[in-house]
Order: structure tokens, then C-alpha cells, then sequence
């Protein structure tokens, strides 16, 4: 029978079970900031990467070495002997033979060195990311549900090791006196790639995920479908920009706004078989490369009077930003165009380029996770 109780009795003396954390909060949590920043080093070893391979095409260095060492390759000739056996096996591929007869001993070492350290600076970024996983992992400081994306950044940069080798061995046979256009296009394709997944985990690990998961409840999906829309097209772009590169076609037609007097140029279905004009034709592909960046920045135009309407400061900030580096790309992109492609605007293009294409994920990042913030601009 229940015990009956006294009208003033004080009820819920009893101790109360101490509130426990959430499902979100259990898991583990790991070395948040801690792999954030060393992923920023892996983003800034890309980039740099991106850049000295640009500088490796534009100097007309990539094939300097004719073999694939990934280990023995790490080191350079070591004595004059070494030097000249490198040397005669750059004699014996077409690029020699029909562009660089004749090149002097220090000539080709002044390419070596160019493509060396293309390919050492690779090495240097698998080591960083191996170091750091590992020393993650077996620390047990990885956060829940990192490890396969940690490991999709290491499958990805192998990949683009086979894939670099895959586009050098186009340009040792045959007549071909470069790379083959395509195999650049992919190599530079997947730096950017991997560039931006870096770039979204890390904006990931900006925040805790009871913070992420609380920002998303106010995402923006319009806008998030745009900004996802501009980057796969802003992608395309930059594989069309790698085309132009293969082929030297930014130094074909050095007028604005037509090509050497005419909209679109007549011989740009020249080549056969017909679907090679696409890859191999400088008059197509830079026409390509034009009309994609004019479409490209009226699509940004949209998106940006969108991002206006947002009412986040941080989202509409970030849209700004990149708009404004739209613009600054546009007028670098006309100026490199008349101007021939000298090495130093076509490098700032580039770089353009990977500034504009991190700025558009951040803006997609912010549509789908925004910064809430008070009246008076704080954090919520």
C-alpha cells in the first residue's frame, strides 16, 4: 500500500542523475585542431605544388626525366658521369631531337632541376601526410568517422604520383614534343580535387560537430545548390585552362575580344580526326576556354545577387570575396591572353585560379553549415 504523504512535504529530495552528453557529444572527439592545422600544411604544400608544376610546363621541363623512380628517383646525379648518362637518355626522345638539338650540358640541367623538384616536392607531400596519419592513428587521436577521409587524401595523392607518370610517358615517344594536352588536364584536374577536399576538411574541423550540426538546421539549400553548381562549372574551366596550357593555344591568339579578327576561328575544325580539334586545336580550345569564362562569370553574377539575400554577414561576406576575385580573374585571364602568356601572368592566373576555386567551397561550406550570429554580430 503507498505511503501517504505529508501535505508540506518537500518532494524530489532525492539525488538527481547527472545529465549525460548527447549522442553527437560521445563520440571521440580526437586532436580537432591539432589535424586542422596539419592539414593547412598539406593545403599550402598543394598550392605550392600546383605552382611549381605550372612553372615546370611553362619552362618546358617536364620531360627532362625519362623514367619513373619513385624511390632510387630521389636522388639527383651525384657526379658528372650521372649527369651525362641523364642527359644522353633526354637525347633520345623526340623533344630533343626536334626542339632542343644542340642543348648544352647546363641547359638540360637547368630543366632537370625544374622537374626534380617537381617531383620531390610530391614526395615530400606524401610523407607529411603519412607521418601525420599514422601519428594520428596510432595515437588514437583521429575523431570519429575520420579515418576514411584521411585515407581518401593519401589514395588520391598516390594516384595523382601514377597519374603524373601516366602524362610524362606521353610525351616520350612518337613525334609528341609535350605532354599530351588530356593527361595535363587530369594531372592539374586532381591537384584540385585533392585541394579542395583538404580545403573542406578543414573547414569541417573549424568547429566542433554539435556546432555543425546545430548550423545546420539553418542551411540555406538555394543557395547551396548554386554555389555547388559554380563549382563544378568553375572545374570545368580549369580544365579547359589546363588544355590551353598543353597545347601553348594561349599564345596563338593574342586579340581580345575576338581571334585574330574573328569571333570564332574558322580553322578551328581543322584536325582529323575530328573530335582531336577539341584537345589538340588551339584555335577551339581557347575559343572553348573564352566563351566558358564569360558564361562562368554570368553564373557568378547570379549567384552573387543570390548570396546578397542571405541573412548571414559571414555567407554574403565570403560571396563578395569571391565575386571580387571573379572579376580580378577575368582581367588577368584578358591581360595573359594579350600579353602572349608570359610566365609571370599565367603563374598569377593560376594561383587566381586555386584563391577563386578554395573562396567558392568556402561559400558552398557557409550555405550548408552558416555562422548564425546576434543583431549585434555576435556568434550564437
Amino acid at each position: 500500500m503507498a505511503q501517504k504523504r505529508a501535505i508540506f512535504e518537500e518532494v524530489g529530495t532525492a539525488e538527481r542523475a547527472a545529465p549525460t552528453a548527447g549522442v553527437i557529444s560521445a563520440g571521440r572527439s580526437g586532436a580537432r585542431k591539432a589535424i586542422r592545422a596539419w592539414l593547412m600544411v598539406l593545403f599550402a604544400l598543394v598550392v605550392v605544388m600546383i605552382a611549381v608544376g605550372g612553372l615546370t610546363r611553362l619552362t618546358d621541363s617536364g620531360l627532362s626525366i625519362t623514367e619513373w623512380r619513385p624511390v632510387t628517383g630521389a636522388l639527383p646525379p651525384l657526379s658528372h658521369d650521372a649527369w651525362l648518362e641523364e642527359f644522353e637518355k633526354y637525347r633520345q626522345i623526340p623533344q630533343y631531337q626536334l626542339v632542343n638539338q644542340g642543348m648544352s650540358l647546363a641547359e638540360f640541367q637547368f630543366i632537370y632541376w625544374w622537374e626534380w623538384g617537381h617531383r620531390q616536392l610530391g614526395r615530400v607531400i606524401g610523407l607529411v601526410w603519412a607521418a601525420g596519419f599514422l601519428g594520428f592513428w596510432a595515437t588514437g587521436r583521429l575523431p570519429s568517422g575520420w579515418a576514411g577521409r584521411l585515407w581518401l587524401l593519401g589514395g588520391l595523392g598516390a594516384a595523382q604520383g601514377a597519374i603524373g607518370w601516366w602524362m610524362v610517358a606521353s610525351g616520350l615517344t612518337g613525334d609528341m614534343v609535350s605532354v599530351a594536352s588530356y593527361r595535363l588536364a587530369t594531372h592539374l584536374g586532381l591537384a584540385f580535387v585533392i585541394l579542395g577536399f583538404i580545403a573542406w576538411y578543414v573547414y569541417l574541423l573549424s568547429r566542433s560537430e554539435p556546432q555543425l550540426l546545430q548550423a545546420r538546421r539553418a542551411r540555406e539549400g538555394r543557395l547551396f545548390s548554386m554555389s555547388t553548381g559554380l563549382m563544378h562549372f568553375a572545374f570545368l574551366q580549369i580544365l579547359l585552362g589546363a588544355l590551353v596550357a598543353g597545347i601553348d593555344a594561349g599564345r596563338s591568339y593574342t586579340d581580345w575580344p575576338l581571334m585574330h579578327g574573328a569571333f570564332f576561328p574558322p580553322e578551328s575544325f581543322d584536325l582529323r580526326p575530328l573530335w582531336t580539334n577539341f584537345f589538340e586545336n588551339p584555335a577551339l580550345v581557347q575559343f572553348m576556354h573564352r566563351m566558358a569564362g564569360y558564361l562562368l562569370f554570368v553564373f557568378a553574377v547570379v549567384v552573387w545577387l543570390r548570396a546578397r539575400r542571405s541573412p548571414h554577414g559571414e555567407t554574403r561576406m565570403a560571396m563578395h570575396l569571391t565575386f571580387g576575385l571573379f572579376v580580378l580573374q577575368v582581367v588577368l585571364g584578358i591581360l595573359t591572353v594579350v600579353e602572349g602568356a608570359p610566365w609571370q601572368l599565367a603563374i598569377l592566373h593560376q594561383f587566381t585560379a586555386v584563391l577563386l576555386w578554395i573562396m567558392i567551397l568556402r561559400v558552398r561550406f557557409l550555405a550548408q553549415y552558416p555562422i548564425v550570429t546576434t543583431l549585434r554580430g555576435a556568434r550564437t
